[in-house]
């Protein structure tokens, strides 16, 4: 049985991946650099697109911070080159959010791997 897809999840996979053409391509700005769109949640009337996003090249929140101003300040220029890309009435008003979800998960694993190994520590010294 095929999928139901709601107009949202489909008008938010579409800025999705526009986004991430327009990003790369448009927005000279250094302090962005790398950014991966990880989800894009439209409001139901379309008034806002929250766009969830990491930095590949950022160590440290601070840097973060900086790279998500810039696109939050680059979101006027990027609604517009969307508006010319998307086949819709209304444009949403673009929201950059910066992901922790990576950073957590990244965290999580190292957990579980510490864990493995003093696990397999614990078990060659028994032996």
């Amino acid at each position: 049985m095929p999928k139901d897809f709601s107009r949202t999840i489909r008008v938010a996979d579409q800025i999705q991946r526009n986004l991430a053409q327009l990003i790369q391509l448009e927005v000279a700005d250094p302090r962005v650099g790398l950014v991966n769109i990880n989800d894009v949640e439209v409001s139901r009337d379309y008034a806002v697109a929250r766009v969830f996003v990491t930095f590949v090249n950022c160590e440290t929140e601070q840097e973060s911070n900086k790279a998500l101003a810039a696109l939050n300040n680059a979101a006027g220029f990027l609604r517009v080159r969307l508006a010319k890309s998307l086949n819709s009435r209304t444009t949403p008003r673009l929201l950059f959010v910066f992901d922790k979800s990576s950073i957590e998960g990244a965290k999580i694993d190292r957990l579980i791997d510490n864990a493995l190994q003093a696990d397999r520590d614990h078990h060659l010294a028994r032996d």
